[in-house]
């Protein structure tokens, strides 16, 4: 085993890893197998660095199979979407028989696809500028700078665990105390509601403060906050209630307690007040609310666009889409409130901010834009509330 060969193995991790945000994913045992995550690259989803000193073509391609079976099952119990894989070998010595042949074409496992090159001592500068291409990113390896493979390997796994801490900390900054507060609540209320004369009677509804343009217009200003604990039918607070549980939890564990209430309040609010402004029905429910948090999430687009799309980021934008698409298929759903409480949730999120965070341009362009947004919206249903 070359000394120079896990050297160079060490530095490319390394400098992927700490210049470039590829997270580690998997660590071998025997450490001469690490598998990569990256932040950008959207070619590959998975980079493979392996150590292993090639003596024949058969023993690559055996390898090759191996690791494209392996990732295809995994990619079956859980990723389920199509797999792109670099797979890199860093060997002393080209096999010694004909073996080019089998990396010339990406390798196809079931939805897996396994793009290989080897690196050995006579192609290294002319492997490395090709890695740079394939990678995406400008690689700083110089061969002859002799760093200790210790030092570069112990620097390479620290820096990735602390980013997984630290990205961990994102998600679990506090505990979910109001959202399970705000369930509490609504169906206690819904219980009210159903005993004083049914959650789906007009006036019961009206009475416990559902949003009734009339009694907005005539000042009754606190109904932008009251229908968000108010439920119309069993169905309706069911549904609300589990993705209140799902979605709130995980607004308020990134956010913490505080401002995860101003966040569903302002939310809550800013869904009914599109509701009143475009809507003259009768209409209650924690959608809007819910909605927000929706929004809430989608900040962390903005604050950490490279964590966001590797994680919630394309499962979030697909949920919020087919609600929205079902709100519109499905009559007799508040849209106006749904894309209300989203834009409301996405504003009050811009203002509060993740913990840890002072973005002042952010906040004043959230402020602004919400105070617009307020004063537009309670205008032009004034105004259309007069001419129902």
């Amino acid at each position: 085993m070359g000394i120079k060969q896990d050297e160079l193995f060490w530095k490319l991790i390394h400098d992927v890893v700490t210049k470039h945000d590829y997270q580690m994913i998997r660590l071998s045992d025997d450490e001469q197998e690490v598998l990569l995550g990256p932040y950008n690259n959207k070619e590959f989803q998975i980079v493979r660095f392996i150590r292993k000193d090639l003596d024949w073509g058969s023993q690559l391609q055996q390898d090759i199979e191996r690791i494209a079976m392996h990732i295809d099952r995994i990619r079956k119990q859980s990723w389920k979407h199509p797999i792109q894989l670099l797979n890199v070998y860093i060997s002393a010595y080209p096999p010694v028989d004909h073996w080019e042949f089998r990396i010339e074409k990406p390798y196809h496992e079931g939805q897996t696809t396994l793009k290989s090159v080897v690196v050995h001592k006579d192609n290294e500068e002319e492997i490395l500028f090709y890695l740079e291409k394939l990678l995406g990113v400008s690689l700083s390896v110089k061969t002859s700078d002799t760093i200790h493979t210790a030092i570069l390997k112990s620097e390479a796994i620290s820096h990735s665990n602390r980013r997984i801490k630290e990205e961990k900390q994102i998600f679990n900054f506090g505990k979910p105390i109001f959202t399970y507060t705000f369930t509490a609540v609504q169906i206690f209320m819904f219980m009210l509601l159903e005993a004083a004369g049914g959650s789906q009677n007009t006036q019961t509804l009206i009475q416990f403060g559902a949003k009734y343009n009339p009694s907005i217009i005539s000042g009754e200003w606190w109904r932008f906050f009251t229908p968000i604990i108010l439920h119309i039918g069993m169905l309706h607070l069911l549904m609300n209630t589990l993705a209140l549980i799902y979605i709130g939890s995980a607004v308020e564990k990134m956010y913490g307690s505080v401002k995860f209430l101003v966040i569903y309040l302002f939310a809550g609010a800013a869904g009914t007040l599109a509701s009143f402004a475009l809507s003259p029905s009768i209409s209650a429910g924690a959608s809007g609310a819910i909605f927000g948090c929706f929004g809430a999430l989608l900040y962390l687009g903005i604050s950490n666009p490279k964590l966001f799309f590797r994680t919630i980021g394309s499962n979030l934008i697909f949920i919020i889409v087919l609600n929205l698409l079902f709100g519109f298929a499905v009559p007799n759903i508040d849209n106006a409130g749904h894309l209300g409480g989203l834009f409301g949730g996405f504003l009050a999120a811009l203002i509060v901010q993740l913990p840890k965070q002072h973005k002042w341009g952010l906040r004043l362009i959230g402020a602004l834009l919400s105070i617009l947004f307020v004063v537009f919206a309670y205008f032009y249903g004034f105004y259309n509330g007069q001419v129902y």
